[in-house]
C-alpha cells in the first residue's frame, strides 16, 4: 500500500520553515542549523519522520508544487519524499524544469517580456520593443494588433540590416520576433527553450545542448520547434544569433545546426522537414561561416567575427570603464562623456574599435569571457569552431549520401557527398597542419596575425574528438596529455590553471576559465571519448559531473545552477554575470536548460551499478 500524506500546505510550510530554515532564505540546506527531523501524518494514521536536508527540502518541494497548482491540501507520496536522488533530479527536470524553461514569442510570452529586467535599459520600462523583419507581415499585423491591449511599440526592421543602423538601435533595445504559426485560424508562437529562469530570449549554442536533453526526455517536438526557430533567423536576420535581442543582430553563435536537425530526424524520420531545414543550414554556411575575408581566413579556416560598432550594449554599467579611463583622460573628458561621444560615433578611436571587435567575437564564441580569447579572438583560428563546422561538412555527406541518394539540389545548385567529403578532408589537413602540436599531443588555437600557436589548454582541445576529426594516434594522445591537465574532482575544466594565469585585482576571474566547469564541454567530452572508445574515462567523468550534480542537489534544495567550480566541486563560484540558477525561494523551477541536459544525457551512459552507487552518494575518489 502506497504511503500518502494529506497535508494543508501553508501551516506545514509554516512550521516546517519555522523549524528547519534557520537562516531565513526560505530553502532548506546544508547550512541550516535546524533539527533535521519533521514528522508528518499519512492517510491511515501513521506517523512518519523525514530525517536529513535531502528528505526535508523535498517535503518543501512538494507542498510548493501543489500550492503551485492551486491546492491548499496537498497529497503527497512518499516515494517522492524519500526518492532516489539521481530519479528525483532526473524527474524534476523531464516534468518540471522544461516547462519552466519554455516561452514563446506570442501574446501569452508578451507578459513575462514586459516584466524582463533587461527592459530597465529603457526610459520607459513598461513599453516593449519587438523588432520585426521587413518581410514578415504576418508577425508585423500580429504584433500591431496587440498594442490595443498590451504596451508594444512594433518596429520593422529595414531589408538590409548594417552594422551603422544597428548601432542606432542601442538606445532603444527589444526583443527581435521569433517564428509564428497559424492553425485554425489561431496565431501562436513557435516554443522555445531559454537558458534559464532570469532570460527570456532563445540563445544559439544552449539551444543545441538543450535540445539533447529535450530528445532524451522524449520532448522532440520542442527540440524540433527550436530548430524551425534557427530556419526563421536564418531567413530573416541572416544568421542563427547570439540570441534574439536588437543588439545581437550583428553576432552568430558556435555552429550546432546540423547536428541540432540530423538528431531530430533520427527520431521523427521526417524527410520533408529535414531537407527544408538542410537547404536552410547549407545556406547558412556559405553565407555566415564561408565568405572569403569575414569569418573565413585565408589560412582556409575559420574565426569568429563578430560585426557590429561601438561597446556591446548590453554589458552592464561600468563594465568597460578600465577600457575608456585612458583615453577620456588623453581627451580631458570625463569618462561617461567620452563613452557616450564613442558610443554615438562622434569620437573616432582605432584602438578602440579593434579592442570591441574582440569583445563582440569573444560574445559571439560563447565563451564570454575567458583569458583564451581576451583581445585576439578575431585573430585565431579555434580549434572548436573548425571542429563544428567539420562537422557540418560530414553531416551534409552523410545526409546527402543516405537520404537523398546522393543527390542534392539547393536553389539550382547541385551537391553530392563527395563535395561535402572533399571539404571536410581539406579542413582535416588545415587542422592537422596549424592547430596540431605533435609535441605537446594537442590542438590549439592558432594565431593568423602572429603566425604561431596559442598554447592556451582549454577544454576545447576535445572538439575533434567530439565531431570524429581525428585519427585514432591523436585521439588517444589527446586522453593522455590532455586529461591530466584539465580532469579535477568535478570533471573537466574549461581551462587549466596555468594557462589562465594568476589573478588578482587587475587581472580578474573570468567565468570560462579555471576552476569553473561548463556543461557543454562536459557533454562533447563525453561523445568524443565514446566515438572513439575510451569507456573507462567516459565512465568517470560522467560520473565526476554527475556527483558533484547530484550531491550540490541534496544539500542546497535541488539546485541546479548554471555553472560549477570543478575542483572543490560547487556551485559557489565567482563569476561576472554570477551563477543562474542559485536565486530562488522554496523550490527551483528551472534549473538551467544545458545543466539539466548534461544531467539526463550523463545518466544515460552510465551504467545501472553506477547509477547506484550515484543514488548512495559514493564519492568518485572511491571508485576511480
Amino acid at each position: 500500500m502506497i504511503m500518502i500524506f494529506e497535508l494543508e500546505i501553508n501551516a506545514t510550510l509554516e512550521e516546517l520553515l519555522t523549524r528547519e530554515d534557520t537562516d531565513k532564505d526560505k530553502k532548506i540546506t546544508v547550512e541550516d542549523e535546524g533539527p533535521k527531523a519533521f514528522t508528518i501524518t499519512s492517510t491511515n494514521g501513521k506517523d512518519h519522520t523525514l530525517k536529513g536536508t535531502y528528505h526535508l527540502s523535498n517535503l518543501l518541494q512538494e507542498l510548493v508544487i501543489a500550492k503551485d497548482e492551486g491546492n491548499t491540501i496537498a497529497r503527497i507520496p512518499i516515494e517522492h519524499l524519500e526518492e532516489p536522488p539521481v530519479e528525483r533530479i532526473s524527474r524534476m527536470i523531464r516534468e518540471y524544469f522544461w516547462n519552466g524553461l519554455t516561452r514563446t514569442m506570442d501574446a501569452s510570452g508578451i507578459e513575462t517580456l514586459l516584466k524582463d529586467s533587461k527592459n530597465e535599459t529603457l526610459e520607459d520600462q513598461t513599453v516593449l520593443n519587438i523588432y520585426v523583419p521587413h518581410s514578415d507581415t504576418m508577425a508585423f499585423d500580429y504584433y500591431s494588433g496587440l498594442k490595443k491591449n498590451t504596451p508594444l511599440e512594433v518596429i520593422r526592421l529595414p531589408e538590409v540590416i548594417s552594422p551603422e543602423y544597428v548601432r542606432t538601435l542601442n538606445n532603444t533595445p527589444g526583443i527581435l520576433s521569433l517564428k509564428l504559426e497559424e492553425k485554425d485560424g489561431k496565431i501562436s508562437g513557435v516554443p522555445f527553450v531559454v537558458p534559464g529562469g532570469r532570460f527570456n530570449e532563445m540563445y544559439g549554442w544552449d539551444s543545441y545542448f538543450e535540445s539533447v536533453g529535450l530528445i532524451l526526455d522524449g520532448k522532440v517536438e520542442l527540440a524540433q520547434a527550436m530548430a524551425d526557430n534557427f530556419q526563421y533567423e536564418i531567413e530573416h536576420y541572416g544568421k542563427i544569433l547570439n540570441a534574439n535581442r536588437s543588439y545581437y543582430l550583428t553576432r552568430t553563435q558556435p555552429p550546432f545546426y546540423t547536428r541540432l536537425i540530423t538528431e531530430i530526424f533520427e527520431v521523427t524520420g521526417d524527410k520533408a522537414w529535414l531537407e527544408s531545414h538542410l537547404k536552410t543550414a547549407i545556406k547558412e554556411y556559405e553565407t555566415v561561416w564561408m565568405v572569403p575575408g569575414k569569418r573565413l581566413t585565408g589560412f582556409g579556416l575559420n574565426r569568429y567575427l563578430a560585426e557590429g560598432l561601438g561597446r556591446p550594449p548590453e554589458a552592464e554599467e561600468g563594465h568597460f570603464n578600465h577600457v575608456f579611463s585612458k583615453y577620456a583622460k588623453e581627451a580631458g573628458k570625463s569618462l561617461s562623456e567620452y563613452e557616450e561621444l564613442y558610443a554615438k560615433g562622434e569620437i573616432r578611436n582605432t584602438d578602440l574599435d579593434r579592442y570591441f571587435v574582440h569583445d563582440r567575437s569573444v560574445r559571439e564564441s560563447g565563451h564570454d569571457t575567458s583569458y583564451r580569447l581576451e583581445g585576439i579572438c578575431a585573430d585565431i583560428l579555434p580549434v572548436e569552431l573548425n571542429a563544428f563546422l567539420y562537422q557540418y561538412e560530414t553531416d551534409f555527406a552523410s545526409l546527402i549520401k543516405h537520404e537523398f541518394g546522393d543527390s542534392f539540389n539547393n536553389n539550382g545548385k547541385h551537391y553530392d557527398s563527395a563535395y561535402w567529403a572533399r571539404k571536410a578532408d581539406d579542413r582535416k589537413e588545415r587542422m592537422d597542419s596549424l592547430l596540431w602540436n605533435s609535441e605537446k599531443g594537442m590542438y590549439f588555437d592558432f594565431n593568423i596575425e602572429t603566425g604561431v600557436q596559442n598554447q592556451f589548454v582549454s577544454a576545447t582541445i576535445f572538439c575533434p574528438m567530439w565531431a570524429g576529426l581525428c585519427d585514432q594516434y591523436k585521439a588517444t594522445q589527446l586522453v593522455e596529455n590532455g586529461m591530466n591537465l584539465l580532469k579535477e574532482k568535478g570533471g573537466i575544466a574549461s581551462c587549466d590553471a596555468a594557462s589562465r594565469g594568476e589573478i588578482d585585482e587587475h587581472r580578474p576571474q573570468k567565468q570560462w576559465d579555471y576552476p569553473n566547469g561548463w556543461a557543454p564541454h562536459q557533454m562533447m567530452i563525453w561523445k568524443g571519448l565514446k566515438n572513439y572508445g575510451f569507456n573507462h574515462e567516459l565512465r568517470e567523468l560522467v560520473y565526476r559531473w554527475l556527483f558533484m550534480i547530484t550531491r550540490n542537489a541534496v544539500d542546497y534544495n535541488g539546485t541546479i545552477p548554471e555553472k560549477y567550480d570543478v575542483v572543490i566541486a560547487t556551485h559557489k563560484v565567482f563569476a561576472e554575470y554570477g551563477n543562474v540558477g542559485t536565486e530562488f525561494q522554496y523550490i527551483t523551477k528551472e534549473g538551467f536548460g544545458w545543466m539539466n541536459a548534461s544531467y539526463q544525457y550523463g545518466i544515460s551512459l552510465l551504467e545501472d551499478e553506477y547509477l547506484e552507487k550515484l543514488n548512495k552518494l559514493i564519492p568518485p575518489e572511491e571508485l576511480f
